[in-house]
């Protein structure tokens, strides 16, 4: 998008704030500095990706949307954008501030539906489905060469990758596990994993909690609760790994056809049944509404949490804190991943500029950089290389080996997935959280999920 100056940034948030309405309906519903010209190869003329040609005419100018992240994460992205605009003169960045009012991805719908993204566009990993189906996005494996596709992590690159194109790039993933106090386990006689192939089945946990409970415990075990009124991305990023683990799904993981006989399948009951009796039996920790540091203050010395917490727990209990998988609810340990991407919104925008300065962006010392603002995993192998962190004995080794070894699984690949989680995360709430039926709780879920699915054809690949 050639724009002049003086318009960057006003007019696509100002229409996008008048398209609320559109934005639900949507809702339903390469080359870098040292790389050489880079041409779009036949295949790429073929699937209709000629997003990159491997030209920047003139002087491009292009605008960008990040959402309103951690302050570390926001205040790193204006030195990258204002670093690489120092630094040369063919592409000039402009981050856009948005509005604070309205949520991000609410906002991002409204700009999809009035046709006023930005050049450059970060969203959440799990929308980039409806986002490409609905040609809110355009691919971009024209953009990345082999190489720098090869540094990804295969987590992100998995993630990335809808209708066997690509069409958004991470600098950064996330990592889930169980946080342990291993000097309680100890004390307790209770076995530390040793990573993934040695996780606690969730037979051995319910165990391992009612030991910590006689060793003075009430409560041991933290779920990050979520008020069971209102679903949240958190029960789906965090407690599909348990159904996976079992044996279930949220939805037919190869057709995405239909939710029935996979989420309410018995093994998906089997491992929703067990959370609730953790809950029941008064193992989970209930006093986050008014205290979400469990953990921190020793109440629970085991708690089912992401990466963002590292820093605040080995600062509350220095030299004490340990993290091993996730346990095995009969297939196998299985975790959560998918974080933030960058993808290129339909329009006119250059694409080669664009890529330029994700390229700058995938760089290791700056994909070090961003995750050391926001402990999350480094998005490449050259930046986890940067990292102690990583190390063989590193403290986080294991989310590292989770996104490589394939026991991180993305959430549902399937345009169909914002409803598929607010109907799952929703089911969470109810059954975990609040002890409703298991079975007839998913059997409603299968069905809201199945609903908007015939309501959009089964999401043709085609596209809408």
């Amino acid at each position: 998008m050639k724009t002049q100056r003086g318009d960057l940034g006003k007019r696509p948030v100002r229409r996008a704030l008048m398209s609320g309405a559109a934005a639900v309906v949507l809702l339903l519903a390469g080359c870098g500095a040292g790389d050489g010209e880079r041409r779009v190869d036949e295949e790429d003329k073929a699937a209709g990706d000629t997003t990159c040609d491997g030209r920047i005419d003139g002087t491009a100018h292009i605008t960008m949307w990040f959402h309103a992240g951690q302050s570390g994460e926001q205040t790193t992205l204006k030195s990258q954008v204002k670093e690489f605009n120092r630094a040369q003169e063919q592409v000039r960045v402009e981050l856009v501030t948005l509005p604070e009012q309205r949520p991000y991805t609410e906002l991002v719908l409204s700009a999809a539906a009035s046709g006023d993204l930005p050049d450059l566009l970060d969203f959440d990993g799990p929308n980039l489905y409806s986002y490409a189906w609905s040609g809110t996005l355009r691919p971009i494996d024209s953009c990345v060469p082999a190489r720098t596709r090869k540094d990804l992590l295969p987590s992100l690159r998995e993630q990335g990758t809808y209708d066997g194109r690509l069409w958004g790039v991470g600098t950064f993933d996330s990592g889930l596990g169980l946080y342990v106090r291993p000097s309680v386990l100890r004390d307790a006689g209770v076995r530390i994993p040793k990573g993934i192939d040695d996780a606690w089945t969730a037979d051995e946990l319910t165990e391992i909690l009612r030991t910590l409970r006689e060793a003075g415990y009430e409560a041991p075990l933290d779920l990050n609760f979520v008020d069971s009124r209102t679903a949240d991305e958190w029960n789906t990023y965090a407690f599909a790994p348990a159904v996976w683990s079992a044996g279930g799904d949220l939805i037919d993981p190869e057709e995405f056809r239909t939710a029935d006989g996979f989420l309410n399948s018995p093994e998906s009951v089997e491992a929703l049944t067990t959370m609730q009796r953790w809950v029941e039996e008064g193992y989970v920790d209930r006093d986050r509404k008014k205290d979400k540091s469990a953990f921190v203050k020793g109440r629970t010395p085991i708690s089912w949490m992401g990466h963002w917490k590292y820093g605040e727990f080995s600062e509350a209990h220095p030299g004490d804190v340990a993290i091993v998988p996730l346990p095995d609810f009969g297939t196998g340990t299985v975790t959560g991943m998918g974080s933030w991407q960058w993808g290129i919104p339909s329009g006119d925008a250059d694409g080669d500029a664009v890529w330029r300065f994700l390229e700058y962006l995938l760089r290791p010392a700056q994909v070090a950089r961003m995750s050391e603002a926001n402990g999350a995993i480094p998005g490449t192998e050259g930046a986890v290389k940067l990292s102690p962190l990583y190390d063989e004995d590193g403290a986080e080794r294991l989310f590292i080996e989770q996104l490589r070894g394939g026991a991180a699984r993305p959430r549902p690949q399937t345009p169909a997935y914002p409803a598929v989680t607010v109907a799952f995360s929703q089911a969470v709430a109810d059954i975990v959280f609040s002890g409703a039926p298991v079975e007839k709780t998913l059997d409603d879920a299968v069905e809201a999920i199945d609903q908007d699915l015939a309501a959009h054809d089964g999401y043709p690949k085609s596209g809408p």
